[in-house]
């Protein structure tokens, strides 16, 4: 029987396949490992699961120069990790990349582990100034499909940002 968590990840899988992604790079997280089986299982998409956070940046962004569209799925951390790849890679040669990541340590979160990602995460994606959209109910997750789109048209990468009551289906 599924859950209010199956049915946010699918309507998130539903909104990537309807915006044309069909590869999916992904790096385990525990908010999104109900988001991650669900690609995963998906016969829409083409799922990856990497060992680093870069190696997924570097397989979407290779991905867009062959026609496929990507998306790259990981934690806040992880994401925080890739800063050079990205400003290298998808800054310097205009590489379009849609990023999905949670977010973590905001109010909240009781992790105490992961409060230093609600100090510096939205000021760090600030500061190179890449367009944020924070995915914070569920009428949010049409976003996504924005977010993609307006990554290719400025061709650069765009980040979504998950909280867990959207990924539980609480919100």
């Amino acid at each position: 029987m599924a859950d209010a968590g199956d049915t946010v990840a699918k309507r998130i899988t539903d909104v990537a396949a309807d915006c044309g992604i069909s590869l999916v790079a992904t790096l385990p997280d525990g908010w999104i490992t109900k988001l991650i089986s669900t690609f995963a299982a998906d016969a829409r998409f083409r799922h990856v699961s990497v060992n680093r956070e870069e190696s997924a940046i570097g397989l979407c962004s290779g991905a867009f120069l062959s026609g496929t569209g990507a998306f790259a799925l990981m934690g806040a951390s992880g994401f925080l990790t890739c800063i050079y790849a990205i400003t290298k890679i998808n800054y310097t040669y205009q590489i379009p990349l849609l990023i999905g990541i949670t977010l973590r340590g905001r109010p909240g979160d009781g992790a105490k582990f992961h409060q230093s990602n609600g100090l510096y995460l939205e000021p760090v994606i600030a500061a190179i100034d890449m367009p944020f959209i924070p995915i914070e109910r569920s009428e949010d997750i049409a976003e996504l499909a924005t977010a993609y789109r307006h990554s290719r048209v400025m061709s650069r990468p765009v980040v979504v940002g998950f909280t867990r009551a959207v990924l539980r289906g609480e919100a």
